[in-house]
């Protein structure tokens, strides 16, 4: 008799059956089936992410706005600051999404209504400082 653990009830989860709402926001993601990424990948992209977006809030909500016209920096440079900072966040919350559900991590959900907000918010950013540019 072995003392050791049976598996019977375990499925691989590259293989695992998936409910269709999953199936298709991995569609929708564009990631393959049996594609899989380990937890540490989708927390260090969170991670990066998430410094990505704190970078992003500090040059939007305190250097351009206080620190630079402080030091005679030119007004108005920060929509031309904002839509490469915004950009770059934005694909680094779809990539931190992308490995969330690659790795089907059990806060995927969670953490794509997050970050999904956080995009449509930097959209609007985006949009604002285009604006700014334009007009």
């Amino acid at each position: 008799m072995s003392a050791r653990p049976s598996l019977d009830g375990v499925q691989n989860v590259a293989t695992a059956s998936r409910p269709a709402a999953d199936v298709a926001v991995r569609r929708l993601l564009r990631i393959p089936e049996g594609q899989t990424s380990t937890e540490g990948a989708a927390q260090r992209a969170f991670s990066t992410s998430v410094l990505v977006s704190a970078v992003r809030c500090v040059l939007t909500y305190l250097v351009l706005p206080f620190v630079a016209p402080a030091l005679g920096l030119a007004a108005g440079v920060g929509p031309a600051i904002g839509l490469p900072v915004g950009g770059v966040a934005i694909a680094s919350n779809v990539m931190t999404i992308r490995r969330f559900w690659a790795a089907d991590h059990r806060w995927r959900w969670a953490y794509s209504a997050l970050s999904s907000t956080v995009i449509a918010l930097l959209v609007v950013l985006m949009v604002r400082d285009v604006a700014a540019l334009i007009g």
